[in-house]
């Protein structure tokens, strides 16, 4: 069968790499050419473990291309939104205008009897919208099949998805539905044939299953983060705390690790546009549910950087600080809403000495945010630093070193603020270990740390040009 996909991000480049592997011939439209150019090359231009050699396959099978001509996709019989629907530069709601102008651009090429189906996190009512553009083909299938990817394991989530969802006209009981049933099933073959659960559901469903499934994981992990602050205040610890919630069947351990909280492209808008939705369908108690679970998610950053300030006497100003992570989470490129920059940034509008380093997004930040000091080299991140901070949980950082890191750093204080590290074999190495909920708000930080502190020089900061590319061949520091 020949597909396209409409959008060639983290969702669609995964989706139309995926479709290939399957078998079916699969071209990817984009507007930009630049990120066209880089896929057709085999590449993706973010990082997504696994997503480079999924695209290489598609070439050498000959199954997969991308273009930025919709009329490239004029044959195929069934077409997938995958553009993005990032929240409105002007309030919660989420901007449609990229799935709109996508089906437009679309509807010229549609073959009769082409189905076009929707994959973007939406709001509900979006089908509703787009069957007015579409009115004038009636002969052209409408479907919503969600997707539930997340970043860091998105080909997997493809590959062996937990569920297929259709969302058709009339639902699963409705005749008009069937067949858009049947071109989804034939999409999807290989996955229903490997036992992939398959639901079909009305249009309205379909849209508001990927927003409830996020604002679901959103409040556990606020209702955590919550606890976490109870913790310190009563001198509880939170991990204890959590793994014991967690083993209670009815609860379950996914998602209730209390720490920095969650932030990227989807989870925070899709909570904001979801609050917006309950608000514009006058839908009280979800509207403000939400708005207290971004409430505490966003938090928990402040949290963070009062904990750091707390460790350095309550002075923050002139304070060589290293922060651990730049990515929203491990396995990704992406710092759309990081949690670790926005603290970094806080620390530094404090007057600390910022210096921020990560495996593979620093380019991205420092094209970001230019006025922090970027570090390549987790080593020279570390050297003379006063205070260190953990904040996007990847596993080098995991794997860290105390003596390693101990030996470069010029007091050894660390925030374990993604709550990771075994507290025990760092303090067994000299280091004051503070997170978030762990209950140890009332150690000395300072006055102990500097007792067992190894003090060295500040070498002054490399102002050499940082170069757009990788890491390891980019110059290593940037102010």
């Amino acid at each position: 069968m020949k597909i396209s996909v409409v959008g060639c991000g983290y969702l669609g480049a995964v989706h139309a790499a995926t479709l290939a592997s399957m078998g079916h011939t699969v071209v990817g439209i984009d507007v930009d050419a630049q990120k066209v150019a880089h896929l057709n090359k085999g590449f993706a231009p973010f990082h997504e473990p696994g997503l480079d050699e999924l695209l290489r396959d598609g070439f050498a099978t000959k199954r997969l291309t991308f273009s930025t001509d919709f009329a490239d996709a004029a044959d195929a019989q069934t077409h997938f939104l995958c553009v993005g629907t990032p929240q409105s530069k002007t309030s919660d709601t989420a901007d449609l205008s990229y799935v709109i102008a996508a089906t437009k651009s679309l509807l010229p090429h549609l073959a009769r009897g082409a189905a076009v189906v929707g994959k973007s996190t939406v709001p509900v009512g979006t089908v509703d919208m787009l069957r007015g553009i579409l009115a004038r083909r009636p002969d052209v299938l409408l479907g919503w099949n969600p997707e539930f990817l997340r970043q860091g394991t998105a080909v997997k989530d493809s590959l062996v998805p937990d569920r297929l969802v259709y969302g058709v006209p009339g639902g699963k009981d409705s005749a008009a539905g069937v067949p858009v049933t049947a071109a989804l099933d034939a999409v999807y073959e290989p996955l229903i044939s490997a036992g992939i659960p398959r639901l079909v559901c009305n249009f309205a469903t379909a849209e508001l299953i990927k927003s409830a499934s996020n604002a679901y994981l959103a409040t556990k992990l606020s209702f955590i983060n919550a606890m976490a602050e109870l913790c310190d205040a009563s001198g509880a610890d939170v991990t204890e705390l959590s793994e014991a919630m967690g083993l209670d069947p009815r609860i379950g351990s996914r998602y209730l690790h209390a720490g920095l909280g969650f932030g990227g492209g989807c989870l925070p808008k899709d909570v904001r546009s979801f609050r917006a939705q309950a608000r514009a369908l006058s839908v009280s108690s979800v509207d403000e549910w939400m708005n207290v679970v971004d409430s505490i998610n966003l938090g928990q950053r402040a949290r963070a950087v009062e904990v750091a300030r707390d460790m350095c006497k309550g002075f923050l100003s002139g304070r060589t600080v290293t922060v651990l992570g730049a990515a929203f989470k491990p396995d990704t490129d992406d710092i759309r809403d990081s949690p670790a920059l926005d603290v970094a940034l806080q620390l530094a509008a404090a007057g600390a000495h910022v210096t921020v380093t990560d495996p593979k997004a620093i380019n991205n930040a420092w094209m970001r945010y230019p006025q922090l000091r970027f570090e390549a080299s987790t080593t020279r991140a570390l050297e003379g630093a006063e205070l260190v901070l953990l904040l996007t949980e990847w596993d080098e950082y995991r794997t860290l070193s105390p003596a390693a890191a101990g030996s470069l750093v010029r007091r050894r204080m660390v925030l374990d603020a993604r709550n990771v590290l075994d507290a025990g074999v760092w303090k067994a190495q000299g280091w004051i270990v503070r997170g978030l909920g762990t209950g140890s708000h009332s150690e000395p930080a300072e006055t102990v740390a500097e007792a067992k502190a190894v003090v060295l020089p500040v070498e002054p900061v490399n102002t050499r040009p940082f170069i757009v590319g990788s890491p390891s061949k980019a110059p290593t520091t940037r102010r």
